[in-house]
């Protein structure tokens, strides 16, 4: 059995250069918005269809920027690594959360460093963010 997790996730920014942290109903930790890559599935095409089933955001595929491939160890699962394909998306889109999520918070970044984070939102995706 894979003890790897690929997963696509947006590097959300509004217009006022915050980020968009979720938590998923029944966790700690707050990570960036998106969710697992279907079997053939494209990971901008996985980012977009999860943010519309978490967040009800529609994104404009081509507007997603590719920052990379992250990996880390599973916030949720435990001896599990997380690899993310990672997109930056701007927006200024109102969010709601849905599906699994249960908290969604537009954040800058030393708000972000008072949160319980994912292992991947904190030693990867946020010290990126922090150079945007």
């Amino acid at each position: 059995m894979s003890k790897t997790i690929r997963i696509a996730a947006a590097l959300l920014i509004d217009p006022r250069g915050h980020t968009l942290l979720v938590r998923k109903r029944g966790t700690q930790a707050f990570m960036q918005p998106g969710g697992k890559i279907e079997a053939g599935e494209a990971p901008v095409a996985a980012l977009a269809r999860e943010l519309f089933e978490e967040l009800g955001l529609r994104i404009d595929e081509a507007q997603a920027g590719y920052l990379g491939n992250f990996s880390a160890p599973a916030a949720n699962e435990p001896g599990f690594e997380v690899v993310c394909e990672l997109f930056r998306v701007d927006t200024a889109e109102t969010v709601v959360p849905a599906a699994e999520i249960e908290e969604a918070l537009w954040v800058d970044a030393e708000a972000a460093e008072r949160l319980v984070l994912a292992p991947l939102t904190r030693d990867l995706i946020l010290p990126l963010y922090r150079g945007v």
